[in-house]
């Protein structure tokens, strides 16, 4: 199991009986079905009472389920239209209900499944995501949430967002940080999650009048909410063991999100060239095999694939469109460990909860007007 499917899975519990059913949008990444049936298999072997529901063409995906031999575990749903990663979301939302996107969303809708999963296009995934299921009570906008590693007692730091929404006001970073906690508490079991809001510096007078705002708000607001503000972090934060939720806007976040992704991948590069530079190299690479092999696994972009959707009523992961049969099995592995969780049920909760604390903290009789 994956890294990131080890972490969610500690949050499972026995409050959901039923086995975890995930709708998979099979068309959707730049590897096709293929892949996407790849994962699917290693995801089954994973988690053996897990079903799977696969949107796409039958033409291109029956032949590939018959050689898998899921059987009645993997169920081929017929969606003949592909939402590209050239589509505008716009577009998507007004000539899309064929599509296999459309269909993987609308069967968490409908109660067919407990998560949905897509490695396609991110913008029409959070447009068709939020069109067919709507918002939770009281989000202003969802988020993207990733699983960053980091030298924490979990292994893994939460961040959000890395691409939801390029916008985000004050209000917006504080149900952020009210969701990444409420993440950090249910798939991490850090029962009391420190949040951090990045920004250029550590010092309260830095960064941008909205973030300076929103330092106030998580303040004033993080006892009710469940967590510890421990104020402004730095992108150097991110990985270390003094935070355990960063919280920025999209824009930033995704942008760190690939700077952190591209850098994995070239150290990994780079010590692979290294450790084949000559014979005295090879023999050190081969007596050091195991701590390698601990490092790539560590370092491995695609162990930590999929970033969860917040603030939805329902589950949506998205999968890097450029993940290969192991990010996509990662992704699945997720779904079906949330699913097992309660997480959902437990965030709309939280969110409830802490809205009607702020709404009755400035009510009338409160203020004394």
């Amino acid at each position: 199991m994956s890294p990131q499917g080890r972490q969610a899975q500690a949050a499972a519990s026995s409050e959901d009986a039923d086995p975890p059913v995930i709708s998979v949008d099979a068309m959707g990444g730049d590897q096709g079905p293929a892949a996407v049936v790849a994962g699917v298999v290693r995801a089954a072997r994973q988690h053996g009472e897990a079903r799977f529901l696969l949107h796409g063409r039958s033409a291109e995906l029956a032949p590939l389920l018959a050689k898998a031999g899921l059987g009645a575990r993997a169920e081929l749903r017929k969606a003949d239209g592909v939402v590209t990663m050239d589509d505008k979301p716009s577009h998507v939302m007004r000539h899309g209900k064929d599509t296999s996107m459309w269909s993987a969303i609308s069967a968490v809708r409908a109660g067919e499944a407990s998560a949905a999963v897509s490695c396609g296009n991110t913008g029409a995934l959070m447009a068709v995501s939020m069109l067919r299921l709507r918002k939770i009570e009281g989000v202003n906008r969802p988020a993207i949430a990733c699983l960053w590693p980091s030298r924490g007692a979990s292994g893994f730091n939460v961040m959000l967002d890395v691409g939801a929404d390029i916008r985000a006001d004050q209000t917006d970073l504080l149900q952020y940080a009210l969701m990444g906690a409420a993440y950090a508490r249910n798939g991490l079991q850090i029962e009391q999650p420190r949040v951090g809001l990045l920004n250029v510096g550590t010092e309260e007078h830095k960064g941008r009048a909205e973030l300076k705002a929103a330092h106030e708000l998580l303040s004033v607001n993080a006892g009710e909410a469940g967590f510890d503000f421990v104020g402004f972090v730095e992108g150097g934060d991110i990985p270390s063991d003094r935070v355990d939720v960063i919280v920025t806007d999209g824009f930033t976040g995704n942008v760190a999100l690939k700077t952190g992704e591209g850098t994995a991948t070239l150290i990994r590069d780079l010590l692979r060239d290294a450790l084949q530079t000559g014979l005295l190299s090879k023999l050190g690479a081969v007596l050091a095999m195991g701590s390698f092999k601990k490092l790539q696994t560590r370092i491995d972009p695609r162990q930590v694939n999929g970033g969860v959707f917040l603030g939805l009523n329902g589950t949506v992961v998205k999968s890097h469109g450029s993940a290969d049969a192991t990010g996509i099995a990662a992704a699945l592995s997720l779904a079906v460990t949330l699913s097992r969780s309660g997480f959902q049920r437990r965030l709309a909760a939280r969110v409830a909860t802490v809205n009607a604390l702020r709404q009755d903290a400035h009510s009338p009789e409160q203020d004394g007007s």
